[in-house]
C-alpha cells in the first residue's frame, strides 16, 4: 500500500519517497555570467530552495546578482515560497541597462 502524505501531514502528495523535485534553472545576462552557465538543474521543493542550491554552487557573485533579479516560475513571476515540481523551470532575470 502506498504511503500518501497531504499538506496536513507535512508535505505534498508522495508515494513514500522523500526525493526532491528536479527543476531546470535558466540564467540570463549577469546571472549567466556570474554562474558561468546558462542553464542547470537543481533539486528543491520551493523556488527558494532551488535558488539557495544555485547560490551555494555558484558563489557570492551569483548571490549578489540574484538579490536584484526578477525570478519567474514557468513563465510567471514567482515568490521564493512557491512550490516546484519535477520538470518546472525557474528563470533568473537580472535588470539590464541600455540606451542610446
Amino acid at each position: 500500500m502506498r504511503n500518501l502524505q497531504t499538506a496536513e501531514t507535512g508535505g505534498p502528495w508522495t508515494d513514500g519517497h522523500n526525493e526532491e523535485p528536479t527543476v531546470a534553472l535558466r540564467l540570463f545576462a549577469a546571472a549567466r555570467q556570474a554562474a558561468g552557465a546558462g542553464r542547470a538543474t537543481f533539486p528543491g521543493r520551493t523556488v527558494g530552495d532551488v535558488l539557495a542550491a544555485a547560490s551555494e554552487t555558484y558563489g557570492p557573485e551569483f548571490t549578489a546578482v540574484l538579490a536584484t533579479s526578477k525570478v519567474w516560475l514557468n513563465g510567471e513571476p514567482a515568490e521564493a515560497s512557491e512550490a516546484v515540481a519535477d520538470g518546472d523551470e525557474v528563470a533568473v532575470l537580472p535588470p539590464v541597462s541600455g540606451g542610446v
